[in-house]
């Protein structure tokens, strides 16, 4: 057998004579002797594929399946039976992620759990799982399972920067932040309606999020208009979708709070027509105290068969919710207090007297007394001694 060196494979194959050496070192051409210090290759060898190449055809294979499963999980379901889709797509790795829905709009959020277990070997489909499967976790309370989905998402984001898995990660970590008033920890690019770095099927799913995002920074007018805009492209008579019964009940809470009695009810009973005749109480009981009794007018009104299970459950998930709230504020303190608000908070915590800390910051008495409100309502707490448990 006749043997070419290092440099005469490089010249034949016009590489470089260190990519060459990258080659033998990682065992990729096959035949390669090391003599001594020198490394020897047959001269029949064939020069191995590019691993760049190779790493950028796989991820565009990734890329493409996610996408044809974004595609085929944003079908609406039918309007007489939504639980036909289930029938209609045969593909076990799609139906987990509308049984996964479904089991969370009627409230069996282990159900839904089990569905994204059920995706652990399948990436694509786990990453589309994740939203749902977040809010589920915060449904039952369940952190750990939460703090499982985050690291999933955040090695995601790390790994895959740059394209639209990044972005769906990030979008599934909104839903988190938002769900438990942690604004501050959005991307910014939710923040300022960029969704260029997303497929175009998600763009639903991301309005309702920049809705959800606005309603907690106060920007209740933003809020009813992107909801609003959102709606748009839906049509009814299509089918129903998760994001359509959810952003018409945006649209109710920002009525709410802009004092309009008759809007509020208008867009309340809408979600309730597409949603309460299949059973999906889940999006009611989330805003039953957001609603401040319009949920129960509406119910009592035309649905009081499902009365008792949207209070139950509201009853059951706002304490969920509230422990769950609890935790995350615990871990995220620093994230969700600015630097400034968080040494104010420490030095309230330790007790230090009011005078003192408003000297130190330049600020009256009366304007640290605001911010240390801003800071006790970011926390949902309300006053030193809950502050001091959260810090210390």
């Amino acid at each position: 057998m006749q043997y070419l060196s290092v440099k005469d494979i490089s010249e034949k194959w016009n590489v470089s004579i260190r990519q060459v050496q990258r080659l033998v070192a990682d065992n990729r051409i096959y035949g390669a002797k090391k003599f001594g210090k020198s490394w020897m290759i047959p001269i029949e060898a064939k020069k191995p594929d590019d691993l760049r190449k190779e790493k950028k055809a796989t991820q565009n294979l990734i890329l493409s399946d996610f996408i044809q499963i974004i595609e085929a999980t944003t079908i609406p379901m039918p309007n007489n039976n939504p639980d036909e889709i289930l029938e209609i797509i045969t593909d076990r790795r799609l139906q987990l992620q509308y049984e996964g829905e479904l089991s969370y709009l009627r409230g069996n959020f282990k159900r839904t759990l089990q569905c994204f277990s059920e995706t652990s070997q399948d990436d694509t489909a786990r990453l589309r799982a994740c939203p749902i499967a977040i809010a589920a976790a915060i449904s039952l309370g369940e952190y750990n399972a939460y703090v499982e989905i985050e690291s999933y998402l955040k090695k995601k984001i790390l790994l895959e920067k740059g394209n639209y898995l990044s972005s769906m990660a990030e979008l599934a970590l909104a839903t988190a932040y938002v769900s438990v008033i942690a604004p501050n920890n959005v991307q910014k690019w939710l923040k300022e309606g960029d969704f260029s770095s997303l497929p175009e099927q998600a763009i639903p799913d991301a309005l309702y999020l920049r809705a959800k995002y606005f309603h907690c920074v106060g920007n209740i007018e933003g809020m009813l208009a992107v909801a609003q805009t959102a709606l748009t492209l839906y049509k009814e008579e299509q089918g129903i979708t998760l994001p359509q019964i959810y952003l018409h009940i945006m649209c109710a809470v920002a009525c709410h709070f802009l004092d309009q009695e008759n809007e509020t009810m208008k867009w309340l009973l809408k979600a309730m027509k597409l949603a309460l005749p299949f059973g999906f109480i889940t999006p009611f009981s989330e805003v039953v105290t957001a609603l401040g009794g319009y949920v129960e007018k509406c119910l009592e009104q035309e649905y009081p068969e499902y009365y008792d299970d949207v209070i139950e459950q509201w009853e059951c998930t706002w304490k969920n919710w509230v422990s769950f709230h609890n935790h995350f504020t615990k871990d995220n303190i620093t994230t969700i207090l600015s630097l400034r608000e968080y040494h104010i908070a420490l030095l309230v915590a330790r007790k230090v007297p009011y005078a003192k800390i408003a000297k130190q910051y330049h600020i009256s008495v009366g304007r640290l007394k605001n911010i240390i409100l801003e800071i006790y309502s970011k926390l949902f707490i309300s006053g030193r001694e809950e502050l001091q448990k959260y810090i210390f």
